[in-house]
């Protein structure tokens, strides 16, 4: 992160500014659509996205990469008790939880989003799979709508956050499908199904038949019936996420615009594969991403 980054955004302090460097790194490392969009921002909101993508992506890795020897139910309740500090205006020692502290104060951000998002990662530690996109709404909620949420106050609106605040829940949820999309063969590894089961099962899918295509590297009618609506579903979600960009402040719009492009992308490329997202992982080429990131920044210079 560049000083004048963290200057715009009137961060002080040497460890403070070394906490957001490395959430930074964090974002660049895990996050390369979100971390390319967030190039668009203004500098001053930058350090504050990538703080909160930081806390979520290491609260992820205690659920998804636990450390060898570890107890992921423990280390989430060791992390809600940092949480409590947080919010009672202590000074976290982590760095993580440092910049994140300082992004809560500066931006008043509500303490329940944060608890709603531990409640998801729980969930990953004892549910493997959902019957109905219903069922599925609890843990999309925490998991994704409310990073969303935590997002507005950074990107700033030009109308009432009530009004905004479903676009932006909206649009978490999109990106979440979206990597559910993606990442159905990770997750399978991992004993998770997230596509709702009860969907699958009208296309004739059920778990078995995901394993024999996951160990088998070979695909099946079926499945790409079941993944094409599944997409066509997520699309419409993103659509419900676009009408709300013209809702958060000019200087804002152009990330997050890049960031659905880019994101919604992957559809593009998981039906460009013919649905073959058990055996491989899709992702949006570089000189795409490239492509639509300099459009973006060449229209937001102008």
């Amino acid at each position: 992160m560049s000083a004048k980054e963290l200057d715009a955004a009137g961060i002080s302090g040497a460890a403070l500014r070394a906490a957001y460097v490395r959430c930074r790194r964090i974002n660049a490392h895990h996050g390369r659509t979100f971390f390319l969009a967030t190039r668009l921002l203004p500098r001053h909101a930058r350090p504050a996205a990538h703080a909160l993508y930081g806390f979520a992506r290491s609260a992820d890795e205690l659920v998804d990469n636990p450390e060898p020897g570890t107890d992921p139910v423990v280390a989430l309740d060791k992390l809600a008790g940092h949480l409590d500090g947080v919010f009672d205006g202590h000074d976290p020692a982590d760095p993580v939880l440092a910049a994140l502290a300082d992004t809560v104060r500066r931006y008043a951000l509500d303490r329940e989003l944060f608890d709603a998002f531990l409640h998801s990662m729980r969930m990953d530690l004892d549910v493997t799979e959902y019957a109905t996109y219903a069922d599925l709404a609890e843990y999309i909620h925490g998991s994704a709508a409310v990073i969303g949420l935590q997002m507005m106050p950074v990107l700033g609106t030009v109308v009432p956050r009530a009004e905004a605040a479903p676009s932006a829940a909206a649009l978490g949820e999109a990106f979440q499908l979206t990597n559910f999309l993606r990442d159905v063969g990770e997750d399978l590894d991992r004993g998770r199904i997230y596509l709702p089961t009860t969907e699958l099962a009208a296309f004739g899918v059920d778990r078995e038949l995901l394993r024999w295509a996951r160990s088998t590297g070979r695909s099946d009618a079926r499945i790409e019936r079941a993944l094409a609506y599944a997409v066509a579903r997520t699309r419409a979600v993103y659509r419900r996420a676009e009408v709300g960009i013209p809702l958060l402040r000019k200087e804002s719009r152009p990330c997050v615009q890049t960031a659905l492009t880019l994101y919604e992308g992957i559809l593009d490329e998981i039906c460009w594969s013919n649905y073959r997202v058990l055996d491989r992982r899709v992702s949006v080429p570089l000189s795409r991403r490239l492509i639509v990131f300099s459009r973006a920044l060449a229209q937001r210079i102008a």
